[in-house]
């Protein structure tokens, strides 16, 4: 796997994701948390490069566009897919820097994010019901999982769909691509499977 912050990058990536790595530091005797954003290329020989990591506390779609800028600098020309789970102003930072980019909410995350709002006993059988709408072959089909989830779990957790309904624009995407690439989209955190987490 590449890494380096300054070397020269591939001009298309058929995939990019971008994760947070939380952790806190010392600041003259002051606990700050910050965050790691590693952002990670698939290439088009199915090869993860780790193509920048930027620390930051101050995140908007100016700093995002400025990210994004600088990797163009390096030599990206398109990216067919971005991969990313709600950071402020990255879905508009995207559209400006890469305007075809299809930007996509992280399956992982979003599930993850949905877990909480659910009893740990039934999270298993909750999580199983999220893949039939993820895993479905078509929006259309995945869009009538989403209702039927919706239907048997809303009443026992009220807040447990909320954010699939209210972010389905950038989780839809998925299905306009083949099962390969979608299981590489959804079936790992391909960041997570490179840099154990740092602290919470």
């Amino acid at each position: 796997m590449k890494t380096g912050q300054n070397r020269p990058l591939d001009e298309v990536y058929p995939i990019l994701f971008i994760d947070a790595i939380h952790y806190s530091v010392r600041d003259n005797g002051v606990i700050r948390k910050l965050a790691a954003y590693v952002i990670l290329g698939i290439n088009t020989e199915g090869k993860k490069e780790v193509l920048t990591i930027q620390v930051g506390d101050n995140e908007s779609s100016k700093y995002w566009l400025s990210v994004l800028n600088e990797l163009k600098n390096r030599g990206i020309k398109d990216i067919l897919i971005f991969c990313a789970d709600g950071l402020t102003g990255m879905k508009e930072a995207i559209a400006a820097a890469f305007p075809k980019t299809e930007y996509q909410r992280c399956i992982v995350h979003q599930v993850r994010n949905t877990l909480k709002y659910v009893p740990d006993k039934d999270r298993k059988a909750f999580a199983t019901d999220l893949k039939r709408i993820y895993q479905a072959p078509d929006e259309k089909k995945a869009l009538a999982a989403l209702d039927r989830v919706t239907e048997k779990w809303t009443p026992k957790s009220p807040n447990s769909m909320k954010r699939w309904k209210d972010n389905w624009d950038a989780i839809s995407p998925i299905f306009k691509f083949s099962s390969d690439i979608r299981k590489v989209i959804y079936t790992a955190n391909a960041i997570e499977s490179l840099i154990p987490p740092i602290g919470d």
